[in-house]
């Protein structure tokens, strides 16, 4: 028998980790350590550790290409508390063959696609 195992988060380099940590508590991210340079976030089961790096040399069009996925049950609703927030959107909510879903990026350019109902 193999010894199972979790995905329990994941940890990304970001410019400035408070102005990180505000932008993911938009979306429910509790803060769960802020410690100098790094700050840990949780959602569920799952966190993000942000950790603080000079991305100046680093090119971002593949801080596009690395996307969350997220879900929740009502994506309009979502949409317009999110939108009055001051959270950015490409555009509203829109329907796929696949699910109902919209994007957004986070301060580095990293990408948080919500779709509507839960995944898996």
């Amino acid at each position: 028998m193999t010894e199972p195992i979790r995905f329990d988060g994941i940890s990304l380099p970001v410019s400035d980790v408070d102005r990180s940590v505000a932008f993911y508590q938009q979306f429910g991210y509790e803060l769960q350590i802020r410690h100098d340079d790094f700050a840990l976030l949780r959602l569920g089961e799952g966190t993000i550790g942000l950790l603080k790096m000079d991305l100046s040399r680093w090119p971002s069009a593949p801080r596009g290409a690395i996307h969350f996925e997220l879900s929740t049950e009502n994506l309009d609703a979502l949409f317009e508390q999110l939108e009055a927030q001051g959270v950015h959107f490409a555009s509203p909510p829109v329907d796929r063959p696949w699910e109902r879903q919209m994007f957004t990026n986070d301060p580095d350019g990293y990408r948080l696609e919500i779709a509507q109902g839960r995944r898996g």
